[in-house]
């Protein structure tokens, strides 16, 4: 069985195109087929990848996208410029997770509506930004609905990532067939202690304005809570990196990452939009509860009181988050939020996706 995936640029190996990678993977290690597509590709991941003997082919538009926003310039032109790919001979399956690229696939993995996201980011952006986004809001959004059409329709099923990721698509008209949701590799992302030191808390500075949210975090801070920052820094602000109670980290690797998640008291995931949300899932993975909204993708992995704790709104983070800090929570609370992540393992996930192939096959 050869399995043939498209996706976003690769200039990382988190995000959108993690799903494809890691299903690539376990098809390789089940004497299987694995194929990604993408417009871009970093060499140093391109060779990690290749160690993997995961094949990977660059189909390029012609030009290279920004390495700070790589996949959100390639949407843009993507919408501008349709790149459509001819047929893949040698692919027994065909499953496009771009949000740049149409082709006659079986499957279309959507992971989310890129103008919702800017909806809901570019209000945490500077007055310069917010002005011309909401002069080219409203021809971006047409353009990115007549895309997506032209996805559902050059597609045999389309599958979301997430039950609030389809009642977007679902709002415009587009025609769900399923949900399954991302994968994480349960055997990186364990408990890496038996006794965690719990005198952090740890969050995640992302893309700008999506996960991060300043004024808060500072907030938080503020209030005496140490922080742990992991991730993009850029275009944090001054306040934030001289801050005697928060630890800038930057970028860090998985096993550095484990190592955090395993020892914070709580992981602090304070966003704008998200989809599916990996940061949450990752962190249960270690034994490690979550704080974060009510709403949206983490809405479906973090159960309040029992995996993390779930608030409405800005303030009723700040509250809580110093109160978890102040008063801790039952031990046992580490142990539930391992269980519900291993059902997100890697392995369970592989299965869905291989008899949704072997359906594809026998056909």
């Amino acid at each position: 069985m050869n399995v043939c995936f498209v996706t976003d640029p690769l200039t990382t190996t988190a995000g959108a195109v993690r799903p494809a990678i890691l299903l690539a993977k376990e098809l390789v290690k089940n004497n299987h087929g694995g194929v990604l597509i993408t417009p871009q590709v970093d060499e140093k991941i391109k060779e990690r990848l290749q160690a993997l003997k995961i094949d990977v082919k660059v189909v390029g538009y012609g030009f290279s996208f920004p390495h700070s926003f790589p996949t959100l310039s390639a949407w843009a032109k993507g919408l501008i410029r349709h790149r459509v790919l001819g047929k893949i001979e040698d692919a027994d399956v065909i499953v496009n997770t771009s949000s740049c690229i149409i082709i006659q696939s079986h499957v279309y993995y959507a992971q989310g509506i890129m103008t919702n996201a800017l909806n809901d980011i570019v209000p945490m952006m500077p007055a310069g930004y917010r002005l011309i986004y909401q002069l080219i809001r409203y021809p971006l959004r047409n353009l990115e609905q007549r895309f997506i059409k032209r996805l559902r329709d050059s597609s045999n099923l389309f599958i979301a990532n997430s039950n609030f990721c389809a009642s977007m698509y679902r709002k415009w008209g587009i025609r769900v067939d399923r949900v399954i949701n991302p994968p994480i590799d349960c055997s990186l992302f364990k408990p890496s202690s038996s006794k965690p030191s719990g005198d952090y808390v740890l969050t995640h500075f992302g893309v700008y304005g999506k996960e991060g949210k300043f004024p808060v975090i500072k907030a938080i801070a503020d209030s005496g809570v140490p922080l742990k920052v992991f991730g993009k820094l850029p275009y944090a602000p001054k306040c934030l990196l001289k801050h005697s109670n928060i630890t800038f980290l930057g970028e860090v690797t998985d096993r550095e990452l484990v190592d955090l998640y395993s020892n914070a008291l709580y992981t602090l995931f304070a966003f704008s939009h998200e989809p599916f949300g990996y940061i949450p899932l990752e962190s249960m993975a270690c034994g490690t509860p979550v704080l974060t909204y009510k709403k949206q993708g983490p809405l479906e992995t973090v159960v309040n009181s029992e995996r993390g704790w779930l608030v409405n709104d800005d303030e009723e983070l700040v509250v809580a988050a110093v109160n978890v800090w102040k008063h801790g929570y039952d031990y046992a609370t580490r142990e539930k939020c391992r269980k519900n992540a291993v059902a997100f393992d890697i392995n369970e996930v592989f299965q869905v996706w291989v008899r949704l192939f072997k359906n594809f096959i026998e056909k």
